[in-house]
């Protein structure tokens, strides 16, 4: 049997492109150990609307 792990699926939002007023939304999923972890996740992934590199936050 399978173990039950730790590891949830999170959805990254671009944080740019919410305050730049364009439409459309730049989201990523991906997972993370919620026991390492505890706090947000905060990476940077590419934003294909705005064209270039920017910083994704984790959303509730």
């Amino acid at each position: 049997m399978a173990k039950k792990g730790n590891r949830v699926q999170v959805i990254l939002e671009c944080t740019e492109h919410k305050e730049s007023g364009m439409p459309g939304m730049s989201r990523y999923i991906s997972t993370k150990n919620k026991k390492n972890t505890t706090e947000r996740l905060e990476l940077k992934k590419y934003n294909s609307v705005l064209k270039k590199v920017t910083v994704h936050k984790e959303i509730k």
